[in-house]
């Protein structure tokens, strides 16, 4: 999976999505997501680091199967926010 941080005085927004989704276009129930390298390519992670970052975050994009799963086992989401785009799970978590 690949995480990246983007952090400023008052937030710390974090995406995480599994390594083979990266470039990638997905299409579904009138949703479009592009998972641009520029956003999501950050640091490759273990499941650790990524829930150490999930965790720490005010705000996280998630996307992929294994990404998700990490997300869902920590508690930084649950099921409900969970869509599905191309038959692809994905979720945005906010902090308030």
């Amino acid at each position: 999976m690949y995480i990246k941080m983007y952090e400023t005085d008052e937030s710390i927004l974090v995406t995480v999505c599994d390594k083979e989704l990266i470039g990638k276009t997905l299409k579904g129930q009138g949703l479009k997501l592009e998972i641009d390298e520029e956003f999501y390519k950050g640091e490759l992670a273990d499941d650790a680091q990524v829930q150490a970052a999930l965790l720490e975050a005010t705000t996280a994009n998630i996307v992929g199967e294994r990404s998700i799963e990490i997300a869902l086992k920590c508690g930084a989401i649950d099921q409900a926010c969970v869509i599905d785009i191309g038959g692809v799970p994905h979720a945005q978590m906010f902090c308030v």
